[in-house]
């Protein structure tokens, strides 16, 4: 779940449309510069101008850059087309993705290497398609109460400090409280280093549409959600023309829940029959 409770944007500096500036300066000579303190997330890049001046670029990582090195690493690492598996906002990561695997526009435009294919992917209670504005309007409406503990718990991360509202946020009630607190402290420690800033994330979003293609995709989300809403679930489910599957007595972070199992046998079953 660390994926979303990460606060910083970086926008691909090659794309056209920057939906945040990176600070840019022009100087002669490194020496006599002013060194701007590196804030998490962001990277210092130097670059020469045909002038001879150097340009120093400070940049932040957006959804686009970290599909951008999920592609990387499958080209790198492997030979055959992988499965990828995205819980909440690292479903996110995994839909921009798909959608830009058979991008030819995006990859000529950015002089970017294509995607390389997929044998399919599984998206686990994931922010929809649209980002997460409609989830949080949603509850603002029909569960108010809901709303703002998911509030205290996420934006303001009263979750890495009160156990009762990290339980009810991520996990089921019968959750054993020192297995809480186990990934409580884990969650915690993760969570130091941002990926999103959750305000910027809106300006890539929806999800560009998918092309047509033999791709399997399964969506799968939980009853016990406390994050993403069965109308979520149901956006994805559409929006990649499947029937998503609720796995029953199950909570957000089903991977880490008491009953794992539960999920774990969905996704298992659906692998199987994939390689067949």
């Amino acid at each position: 779940m660390a994926a979303s409770l990460l606060s910083l944007f970086r926008p691909n500096l090659t794309s056209r449309k920057m939906t945040v500036k990176p600070l840019a300066v022009l100087k002669k000579s490194r020496k006599t510069r002013i060194p701007y303190e590196l804030k998490r997330g962001q990277n210092r890049l130097f670059h020469q101008l045909p002038s001879g001046l150097n340009m120093e670029v400070i940049e932040q990582k957006g959804i686009e850059t970290h599909a951008g090195d999920i592609a990387d690493f499958i080209q790198k690492k492997l030979k055959l087309p992988p499965v990828l598996l995205g819980h909440s906002f690292g479903g996110l990561i995994i839909q921009y993705f798909i959608a830009n695997i058979r991008n030819k526009q995006l990859i000529e435009m950015k002089k970017l290497c294509p995607y390389p294919d997929l044998a399919g992917a599984v998206l686990v209670c994931c922010v929809p398609p649209s980002g997460n504005s409609g989830l949080v309007w949603r509850y603002l409406f029909s569960k108010p109460i809901a709303a703002l503990k998911v509030t205290r718990s996420l934006a303001a991360k009263a979750f890495q400090t009160d156990l009762s509202l990290c339980k009810e946020t991520f996990f089921t009630s019968t959750m054993e409280d020192h297995l809480v607190m186990r990934y409580q402290e884990l969650m915690r420690e993760s969570s130091r280093m941002p990926l999103f800033d959750l305000r910027k994330l809106n300006a890539s979003l929806p999800v560009p549409s998918v092309p047509k293609s033999s791709m399997e995709v399964l969506v799968v989300g939980a009853s016990d959600d406390f994050i993403v809403d069965a109308e979520g679930l149901d956006e994805t489910g559409r929006f990649y023309g499947v029937s998503p599957i609720c796995v029953e007595g199950v909570a957000h972070d089903m991977m880490l829940d008491c009953s794992w199992e539960k999920g774990a046998k969905v996704i298992l079953s659906w692998l199987n029959a994939l390689s067949r």
